[in-house]
């Protein structure tokens, strides 16, 4: 199994283990790929999964760039105009930096 699935693969074992319905892999649409989709109770949560080896260069999260973001967001609003949810939404991020996770819920919330 290639690294990015590898990764994916724990990140997902490690979000059902904490309780999210895994709905979707991979999923793909004009404006790129979602990694994860999962439900947490009646909120609908968009993953992205960022690994890397070492934590040099600013490690996993320094990977999720603006443009980054940009395409993940318009994904998942081309993914929720095909879905029957009306309910809330999250972005989340799976961070895994050698052996460590790192899950950071609400990843794209407004932090300033």
């Amino acid at each position: 199994m290639p690294r990015g699935a590898e990764a994916e693969e724990r990140a997902a074992l490690h979000l059902q283990a904490a309780g999210l319905k895994l709905l979707a892999r991979n999923w793909r649409c004009r404006f790129g790929e979602i990694d994860l989709i999962l439900r947490d109770a009646a909120t609908l949560v968009f993953v992205e999964v960022r690994a890397r080896g070492r934590g040099d260069y600013g490690g996993a999260a320094a990977s999720i760039t603006a443009g980054k973001r940009t395409r993940l967001q318009r994904a998942a609003a081309a993914y929720l105009a095909h879905s029957q949810h009306h309910g809330p939404c999250r972005f989340d991020a799976v961070l895994i930096d050698g052996e460590r996770l790192t899950w950071l819920r609400g990843a794209f919330d407004a932090r300033d």
